[in-house]
């Protein structure tokens, strides 16, 4: 028999038993779209921790108050910024922690001592205030207090309206840039610009709304607010530390530089020397995306691995199927041989199958993987990798072959006059 005859023989032999080859299928069907799915999954888990970390610029730095020394006065936990690179810290002896000021900021913009920061804007966050208009109330998740040049560090862009200005700053006007989250809880169908809202007794304008970020994990990034800080200060944080300073360097290539003068100044501001353990933290959003690319490949390879376990159960599966097919076809293989059939043609038959069998469950497998892949899962909305889906597929047959091949190899070895007894 030539293959195309052999490949037809084991078709119509599949076909003959529907339910079986069925069933049979159903293993590498479902390991199949299982390593496409949780692949897909994990690529979208970490392209949307990408997203939610670009949002505050390729080319900021955070600084914040560390937690590993001892503090003095009553500084405020900063706002976000994730673990990254972090400079500025020794171990050491504990040293009399200092609060970040309106001072460090403006210090670490000198041009002579910081040729490679562009901007540093202090931060004092309020987390959960309550807002209202014309009745309707809000609490907005974090009320930002900082300067002009948060926006372009931080990445904000305002989609109508304006940012305010460093007049704004200096005479303490209450005006106010809102998320659209904000805008749309507070003021509805109305137009928010230049109405008024009530943030702890006193009146804000709305000067600007910013364009939507859209949500990062469990926080929505679109429900801030951000106003001068002398305003925020005097009615929300009082006027403690800052709970961090958003550094702008002056390009990508460098942020290492401005880091470095970063850590340099605040050293000299802050006393610390030699072994001492600094009382600030530095955190460099490139460093951090390169962490998080990391993790979350070896988090994908490793749900991938355990989607394959499915593809190895199928394939357990056609093993145990084509050895029940191997027992019921003894006299059916019997005869064949002895009317000449050569072991190839019986080896070939079986594997034939059993590779046919995982193919067609594995392309199923792709179909329904690929089509569960277009809607959100847990919250997450998966990227499909190419990669994994050829990967599965050529996996499922691999498996055919593998493990059809010792319940074809036990047909091949009968002997004609033993199959031929066979009951």
């Amino acid at each position: 028999m030539n293959p195309w005859e052999i490949l037809r023989f084991a078709v119509r032999r599949l076909t003959s038993n529907k339910l079986r080859s069925a069933l049979t299928m159903l293993g590498i069907l479902i390991g199949v779209a299982a390593v496409i799915v949780l692949v897909a999954v994990g690529n979208g888990s970490s392209q949307q921790i990408k997203d939610s970390i670009s949002q505050l610029g390729a080319n900021s730095l955070t600084v914040t108050p560390s937690t590993s020394a001892g503090r003095r006065g009553g500084g405020m936990g900063g706002p976000g910024g994730g673990s990254g690179s972090v400079g500025g810290q020794s171990s050491g002896p504990r040293t009399q922690a200092h609060d970040l000021t309106v001072d460090d900021a403006k210090a670490l913009v000198d041009p002579a001592n910081a040729p490679a920061v562009k901007s540093a804007s202090p931060v004092a966050t309020s987390s959960s205030v309550t807002t209202t208009y014309a009745g309707t109330s809000h609490a907005i998740s974090q009320f930002v207090g900082t300067y002009p040049a948060y926006f372009g560090a931080a990445d904000k862009v305002v989609g109508r309206g304006t940012t305010f200005t460093n007049d704004d700053v200096t005479g303490d006007r209450k005006v106010v840039v809102i998320g659209t989250t904000v805008a749309e809880d507070l003021f509805g169908t109305v137009d928010p610009l230049n109405k008024q809202i009530n943030v702890g007794g006193a009146l804000f304008t709305v000067v600007g709304v910013l364009q939507e970020s859209g949500s990062s994990g469990m926080q929505d990034a679109d429900d801030v607010a951000i106003a001068p800080l002398p305003v925020v200060q005097e009615n929300l944080t009082g006027f403690g530390g800052l709970s961090n300073i958003v550094v702008e360097a002056r390009s990508s290539k460098v942020t290492d530089e401005a880091q470095s003068e970063v850590t340099d100044i605040l050293d000299q501001r802050h006393g610390i020397s030699g072994s001492n353990t600094a009382d600030f933290q530095i955190q460099s959003q490139a460093s951090l995306q390169s962490a998080v690319s990391d993790s979350s490949k070896t988090f994908t390879v490793l749900l991938g691995a355990v989607a394959a376990i499915s593809l190895l159960v199928g394939g357990i599966g056609i093993t145990n199927i084509m050895l029940v097919t191997v027992t019921e076809r003894t006299r059916e293989i019997g005869i064949r041989k002895a009317i000449g059939a050569p072991r190839g043609a019986i080896l070939g038959q079986f594997v034939a199958e059993a590779t046919v069998l995982s193919l067609l469950g594995g392309l199923s497998g792709v179909a329904i993987g690929i089509v569960a892949s277009l809607f959100p899962i847990a919250g997450v909305r998966p990227v499909l990798v190419p990669s994994s889906i050829a990967l599965a597929l050529a996996v499922s047959v691999a498996i055919g072959l593998f493990f059809g091949g010792y319940p074809a190899g036990r047909a091949a070895k009968l002997r004609p006059i033993e199959a031929l007894r066979h009951q």
